[in-house]
């Protein structure tokens, strides 16, 4: 004789209630269903984290903003990176940078395909080099190194990142 359980078969057996019920509310209702894995984002943790995501996230944004100006700080990854951080500290910024006008779309485009175009590797990739060579010639000798490695490992990871197809 088959026992009477409350929980959803397919729930699995180390979920709490508060837990499964949590995740059926996120699926809509269904634990069998698919969900948005956006919407399977955990429960943001403590005060003092959620400030330091916060923090995190507008010191990233304006280093983002200002290296709309300045070649040698790549404007994509720290707004990804703000991205990141506001969707653990503060879900109105995280909004706000998803609605808005310009980096909106590329948060929301990352978020969907996990690529990056590869005209936006190729602008990156030129206008570091380009901020590396003028920084070489303008920082002091010991220096003069530095920016270009900087620049070196965020092309490489640039680069390894899949590219999304037009």
């Amino acid at each position: 004789m088959p026992e009477n359980n409350p929980r959803p078969t397919s729930s699995p057996p180390s979920l709490s209630d508060s837990t499964a019920d949590h995740l059926a509310a996120a699926a809509g209702g269904s634990l069998g269903g698919a969900a948005n894995p956006e919407s399977l984002r955990p429960k943001p943790g403590p005060m003092g984290w959620r400030v330091l995501w916060l923090l995190a996230g507008i010191a990233s944004l304006l280093l983002g903003i200002i290296g709309i100006f300045v070649p040698l700080l790549p404007t994509t990854p720290l707004v990804l990176l703000a991205a990141f951080c506001f969707s653990r500290g503060s879900t109105r910024c995280e909004r706000w940078l998803l609605e808005h006008r310009v980096f909106g779309p590329m948060v929301r485009d990352w978020r969907a395909t996990r690529a990056v175009p590869l005209r936006a590797k190729q602008l990156a990739s030129v206008m570091m080099a380009f901020g590396s060579i003028t920084a070489a010639f303008k920082l002091p000798l010991h220096l003069a190194w530095l920016p270009a490695a900087c620049c070196a490992c965020v092309a490489w990871w640039l680069w390894r990142l899949p590219t999304r197809k037009p």
